[in-house]
């Protein structure tokens, strides 16, 4: 809170209070905050698609991956506890991801009450438009998959020891509904990844028409590298590669 005297007065000066927003508030700090998450869930998304890729390895493989990641930290940490801290982790940074956007959108919004009689016509691409729509399928998708290969609750074998035998169980041939709402939640992170990729590299200071180009290209790569990574193991299963 800032303190200042009003000197116009005639004879005693009047105290003005003036609320001084939190750097953090600010669109700046939200727009870092988002740049922070962004980065943290990119980095996570990228160990997991690894991960997963496992599979092709076999079942005895990707079954002690699977317990490894359980005692990772042991015996500082007691078992599954690290998993436990990296999901806390992960929930506060996909919250304060949500958050920050939807409160430099409703600014946004604020800033222009009233639309121009005539706007020029701006290029917005599909990503920019589904951003918030995307927002809200991936959500929906973490909770199913939390509850699908996590918890198990939703997954035909739901069986702790079996790893494998519960992904080749959920994406199972006459469960294609499962790979096609993977498949619709994947693809909408990858415009996702793709948009926001892009503004981060102009958000950092990239100006230049070509360097637009060059980033918009990065962006677009990482974007279908990593879809791929994430699609090829419940295709593998559905078409029985992986079984």
């Amino acid at each position: 809170m800032h303190w200042t005297t009003d000197q116009t007065a005639p004879s005693v000066g009047r105290v003005v209070i003036t609320k001084t927003r939190s750097p953090i508030r600010s669109n700046v700090g939200l727009k870092a905050l988002m740049a922070v998450t962004g980065i943290l869930l990119v980095l996570f998304l990228i160990l997991h698609m690894l991960g997963n890729l496992k599979v092709f390895t076999g079942e005895t493989s990707f079954d002690h991956y699977a317990h490894w990641l359980r005692d990772i930290g042991k015996p500082l940490l007691p078992s599954t506890w690290y998993l436990w801290i990296q999901r806390a982790v992960l929930t506060v940074a996909v919250l304060a991801h949500i958050g920050a956007a939807t409160v430099l959108s409703m600014r946004a919004h604020a800033a222009r009450p009233v639309a121009y009689a005539h706007r020029r016509k701006v290029h917005v691409n599909y990503a920019a438009r589904t951003m918030r729509w995307g927002g809200v399928i991936i959500l929906l998708f973490v909770i199913y998959h939390i509850l699908d290969l996590t918890t198990g609750h939703l997954n035909p074998q739901g069986d702790p020891s079996n790893p494998y035998g519960n992904v080749v169980a959920d994406f199972a041939p006459e469960r294609w509904y499962v790979t096609l709402f993977y498949t619709l939640a994947v693809v909408t992170l990858g415009f996702h990844l793709r948009h926001g990729a892009a503004s981060a590299f102009r958000s950092l200071g990239q100006q230049t028409p070509k360097g637009e180009r060059r980033a918009r290209t990065a962006a677009l790569v990482f974007a279908v590298v990593l879809c791929a990574g994430y699609l090829v193991v419940p295709f593998a299963v559905l078409t029985g590669l992986v079984s």
